[in-house]
C-alpha cells in the first residue's frame, strides 16, 4: 500500500482541475484519484495527464468520494475538492501526524483566494469554529485513516452536509487535528451568489441540519457549485 490517496470528486470542473492536481506534489507516496461525476466538459481529458487514477461514476460527491475510496492504495485518504489547492509539504504533515495512534484524522486551515476582508474573516471564522469544534468542512481537506474511513462506512450518501456528519462521526473514532498550513480554496461561490447570501444561507442550513431537516429537503432549495 501507498502512504497517501488524493480523492478528488468532479463533475464539470475543465477549468479548475488541472490546477488542483498540480497542487498535489509529485512523490511516490502519493496517488491522485479523480471521480468525476459524468461531467459535459473537457474534466476528464483534462485530468489525465496528471491523475493516477481517473473513475466515472453516477454524480453526487459523497458517491464520488466513496468510489475512490473504494480503489485507493493509500493507507490515508486525503478528499481534496476540485476546486482547492493543496500546501505544500503534504506528504510529511499527513505521516507525521497520523504517526500519533490516537489521531483519526483531520483537516487543513481554509484560505479563500480573494483579496476580499470579509472572505478573509469568514475562513478566520472557519478555522477558528473547526478548532473549537474539531469537525471541519469538506472545503478544508479532510483526511483520515483509511482503516478507521472503512469502519465507519464511508461518507453517508446523502445530497447535503456530507462532508460534516462525516466529520462528526470522525471525532468519535478519534482525536482530530487541524494542520496549520491552509488548503486555498477559490472564491467562486461569494462572487456568484454574493458573500451575505452564501454566509447567511450555509449558516442557516448547518442549523436546520442540526435541528434534523432531512438533507434531501435541504438539497432542494440549496443549489451550490458542487
Amino acid at each position: 500500500m501507498l502512504p497517501i490517496s488524493v480523492i478528488i470528486p468532479a463533475f464539470n470542473e475543465a477549468g479548475n482541475i488541472e490546477e488542483s492536481l498540480r497542487s498535489i506534489p509529485r512523490d511516490p507516496r502519493l496517488e491522485r484519484i479523480v471521480v468525476d461525476g459524468g461531467s459535459s466538459d473537457d474534466t476528464v481529458r483534462r485530468a489525465e495527464p496528471l491523475a493516477d487514477r481517473i473513475l466515472v461514476t453516477n454524480a453526487g460527491r459523497a458517491r464520488q468520494m466513496n468510489a475512490g475510496a473504494a480503489v485507493a492504495r493509500g493507507e490515508i485518504l486525503l478528499f481534496l475538492h476540485a476546486d482547492s489547492r493543496l500546501p505544500a509539504g503534504i506528504p510529511d504533515d499527513l505521516i507525521r501526524t497520523l504517526e500519533d495512534p490516537e489521531v483519526a484524522g483531520g483537516a487543513f486551515c481554509l484560505a479563500i483566494d480573494s483579496p476580499r476582508i470579509a472572505l478573509r474573516l469568514i475562513a478566520a471564522c472557519t478555522n477558528l469554529r473547526a478548532r473549537l469544534t474539531r469537525v471541519p468542512y469538506g472545503d478544508q481537506g479532510i483526511f483520515v485513516r483509511k482503516s478507521i474511513f472503512d469502519r465507519l462506512g464511508g461518507f453517508p450518501d446523502q445530497p447535503l452536509m456530507e462532508d460534516l456528519e462525516f466529520a462528526r462521526r470522525l471525532k468519535r473514532a478519534g482525536r482530530v487535528v487541524l494542520l496549520p498550513k491552509f488548503v486555498r480554496t477559490l472564491s467562486r461561490r461569494w462572487d456568484r451568489e454574493g458573500l451575505v447570501f452564501v454566509t447567511l444561507r450555509n449558516r442557516i442550513f448547518v442549523l436546520l441540519y442540526f435541528l434534523g431537516v432531512s438533507p434531501a429537503r435541504l438539497a432542494r432549495r440549496y443549489d451550490p457549485i458542487r
